[in-house]
């Protein structure tokens, strides 16, 4: 074997052994993200639970201080590891969220923001119980 061809053989061993430890470091899962729907509807509570919309509007459509996120889906420069990126790491005006949420939610927000069809959180349950209703005479 030519000393090129060994070369290059283990540049790619090397570069495949980086790329494993990179993955199990921020998880695969998290980095590809996750297409099942049960992901999509956790990714749409986490939207709505971790207040995403006061910057990115209701249902990421935009707001004053955050983009539109409806079409990253569609827009090719957004793979799910750049989102799962900007979602860590945060960028301009966005604060990193490394602390805040584990893999698995990233991968869930990310499926979220993937999806064709958008699932709609149900609403947010009060944690404090309802009153009772005032006796009746």
């Amino acid at each position: 074997m030519s000393p090129v061809i060994a070369s290059s053989l283990r540049l790619i061993g090397s570069v495949a052994a980086l790329a494993l430890c990179f993955c199990s470091a921020t998880s695969a899962h998290a980095l590809f993200g996750s297409k099942t729907k049960a992901d999509e509807q956790a990714g749409a509570i986490l939207f709505r639970d971790q207040d995403c919309a006061h910057c990115h509007g209701v249902g990421g459509r935009g707001g004053k201080k955050g983009p539109d996120l409806t079409n990253l889906r569609k827009d090719k420069l957004w793979t799910p590891a750049k989102i799962t990126h900007q979602i860590l790491n945060g960028g301009q005006k966005m604060p990193s969220f490394s602390d805040a949420l584990t893999d698995r939610q990233i991968a869930q927000l990310v499926a979220w923001l993937r999806a064709k069809h958008r699932p709609i959180p149900p609403p947010a349950q009060s944690a404090a119980p309802a009153p009772a209703a005032p006796p009746t005479n």
